[in-house]
């Protein structure tokens, strides 16, 4: 009997993860995506001499001794890959002077944020010593939970017990929630920009915790590179790898399904069909919304998406050694409020990637801010080709001109401007809603678990944020590597991952089998 065949919709991270650990485990595996670039979300592009980078911050398990690292190093991300772990996860700066610096070393941070606020000393010495409490702690996320037995729970139980108090603390607490145990008003905002307001704080948490650990840094060459290693390692186990291939249906034999139709009529079957892709159109559309009950549609009902984006880039003919490498750079509050079509925003975010010299011409700078928005009104604007146009070029000279105000001299040193708005990351992603990431995390929901079926189905599974609340590059990464543990689980084989070796070839991995 010959190996089992595996179709994965989408290229992108959770795709490419699909189909490497299908690979591994003896499936023939074929991934089909509509762009013409791996990575989806995970992506850059290149504007003249200029590339902007559209996703990676931070990358969580980029150091050894973690299980995310050790996933990151079977998906061929890793080795090679140079990190830069700044001393800043970012800076404020109020219209009266004032500047609070979020620093990634803790002692720093704590003496920072007491100076700035004596008032404020004991809920700080309570944040730094929490994060302190749970900085080692190595999130368990190698086996998929539907596979997890009572002694991987106890394990789990005993392992979280020196961050058990940490936990009963934080976990029902929104980032909001968090703010409004500080009373200096900048220091709220503080809080409430690491994250969304309505964010999990354990997420604050474990972020900071990260950074200050340098066990999540930011990868040169951005994110591009890392979802082209990940194409690389696919192809080398043998993976193939269909560009401009839309899938346009699920097909659909006896309630199981047999495999895709692309949007050129062809027709592809296989015995399991994984979709990477968007939830929205792989459940209500490529499917029909044919396989859905009341737990599918509470989801889709009552859940939040990531907001859209808009992406101002701008390159700027002169380099920042002046300024502090930060992780994700420096919000500068506007008075007035920047205004992004129907919303208004606060806060403008300059992120100055004077970290990586891959991303512009020596000498020169990539500037991005990401800018919250509508994907209605921009998706609207869109069919209207120059008032979308006009109202682009709008939003990035009043972009411009306010950095100007900030950094004087810089609009007359721009060489380079580039906007996306969500219909744009909706066009090359298929994005419900123009989204960023999948489902927006909140205390309520994250630590549900979704199904990675749906019901009624057989021979059909989903992997990516769409299946994994709060997003980010490593959830999409260890889904595909659960949704190959359960098909492994069916069909009665011992799953294996194969750490990818400096030669290109693969070595076990010895852990315990899903």
């Amino acid at each position: 009997m010959g190996e089992k065949s595996v179709i994965v919709i989408g290229a992108g991270v959770a795709g490419l993860s699909t189909g490497c650990y299908a690979r591994m485990n003896g499936y023939a595996a074929r991934i089909f995506e509509h762009h013409f670039l791996p990575g989806g979300l995970c992506t850059a592009w290149k504007r003249g001499d200029y590339t902007i980078d559209g996703c990676v911050h931070w990358l969580m398990g980029s150091a050894p001794g973690s299980e995310l690292h050790r996933i990151w190093d079977e998906l061929g991300v890793i080795h090679g890959r140079q990190f830069v772990y700044p001393d800043e996860f970012f800076r404020l700066e109020d219209t009266d002077g004032r500047v609070l610096i979020f620093y990634t070393d803790l002692d720093k941070l704590g003496k920072h944020l007491k100076e700035l606020s004596p008032p404020d000393a004991g809920p700080v010495d309570r944040l730094i010593k929490d994060v302190r409490a749970c900085c080692h702690f190595n999130i368990p996320v190698g086996k998929a939970p539907e596979l997890q037995g009572w002694l991987d729970k106890v394990w789990f139980r005993l392992r979280s017990l020196p961050i058990a108090p940490v936990f009963r603390r934080w976990k029902d607490l929104s980032i909001a929630d968090v703010a409004g145990h500080f009373r200096d008003p900048l220091l709220q905002e503080a809080v409430r920009s690491v994250f969304m307001p309505g964010f999990p704080a354990m997420f604050m948490i474990f972020t900071i915790g990260s950074l200050a650990t340098h066990s999540a840094g930011y990868p040169i060459g951005g994110s591009l590179p890392l979802a082209q290693a990940m194409e690389r390692r696919y192809l080398a186990l043998g993976g193939t790898l269909h560009y401009s291939a839309r899938v346009a249906k699920i097909l659909v034999e006896h309630d199981r399904a047999v495999g895709v139709r692309l949007m050129d009529g062809t027709e592809h079957r296989a015995d399991y069909v994984v979709s990477a892709a968007d939830g929205y159109s792989t459940v209500f559309e490529i499917l029909g919304g044919q396989y859905v009950d009341a737990e599918v549609r509470r989801r889709f009902d009552s859940y939040t998406p990531f907001p859209g984006l808009v992406w101002v880039a701008i390159g700027v003919n002169r380099t920042f050694a002046d300024v502090p490498i930060s992780v994700v750079g420096t919000l500068v509050r506007q008075q007035p409020p920047l205004r992004v079509g129907n919303r208004e925003q606060e806060w403008l975010g300059l992120h100055i990637y004077n970290q990586d010299p891959t991303l512009a011409p020596k000498g020169k700078t990539l500037i991005t801010t990401g800018l919250l928005a509508d994907y209605a009104y921009w998706s609207d604007l869109y069919e209207r080709p120059d008032e979308y146009e006009a109202a682009k070029n709008a939003l990035a000279q009043e972009v411009i001109r306010r950095m100007d105000q900030w950094c004087p001299g810089l609009a007359g040193q721009v060489e380079m401007l580039d906007v996306a708005t969500p219909a744009t990351f909706h066009r090359y992603t298929l994005n419900w809603q123009g989204s960023f990431e999948g489902w927006l995390a909140t205390p309520a929901n994250w630590l549900e678990r979704i199904q990675k079926t749906l019901p009624g189905l057989r021979n059909f599974h989903m992997a990516g944020q769409w299946v994994e609340i709060g997003g980010g590059l490593p959830s999409a990464a260890f889904s595909g590597r659960h949704v190959v543990q359960l098909l492994c689980k069916q069909d009665g084989k011992r799953f294996k991952a194969q750490r990818h070796s400096h030669d290109g070839d693969s070595t076990p991995n010895a852990e315990t089998p899903g």
